[in-house]
């Protein structure tokens, strides 16, 4: 067995990664428990710090400490997420089996030769996709539009909605 670091998750800074997340050979955390400063969860949901705090202040968001000190359980953060309304999704009449779609606004489309590659921000999300030529000029995409990313497995589906 390789030798892996063994870190807390307290160790952790933001700018590496959340402290709940693993990623490849990197180090392994021996603690699961997930607390996030107001910085990230701001970060994570794309408010403000301040919205953050305004929450916890607010009894909408359980925190533990004070000021710059305050802390957000994990599993206090995924209740208040289910509490929530669904995700903006433009109105269409499609069915489909796919779950995850981030509808934004595309911010760049690159065509060359066969394949173009469409980049879509749906904060705080930046999706990615590449496709053929032809099927982006189907869309008619330019940068500006309103779009889907239909996430199903690997494949990334951008769509009008």
């Amino acid at each position: 067995m390789p030798n892996i670091p063994i870190i807390q998750a307290a160790d952790t800074g933001w700018n590496d990664l959340p402290s709940h997340i693993c990623v490849g050979n990197g180090p392994r955390l021996t603690q699961m428990a997930t607390t996030y400063r107001t910085s990230q969860v701001a970060e994570l949901l794309g408010v403000s710090s301040d919205t953050v705090r305004r929450w916890c202040d607010d009894g909408r968001l359980p925190s533990s400490g004070t000021g710059r000190q305050r802390t957000i359980a994990g599993e206090d953060l995924a209740a208040h997420l289910r509490e929530q309304g669904p995700a903006f999704g433009a109105a269409t009449d499609r069915v489909t089996s796919a779950r995850n779609r981030f509808t934004g606004i595309v911010t760049r489309v690159e065509r060359d030769g066969l394949v173009a590659v469409v980049e879509i921000c749906a904060p705080p999300h930046r999706v990615v996709s590449m496709m053929t030529r032809e099927a982006a000029d189907e869309l008619e995409l330019a940068p500006g539009d309103l779009a889907s990313a239909v996430i199903k497995a690997t494949n990334v589906v951008v769509e009008l909605p």
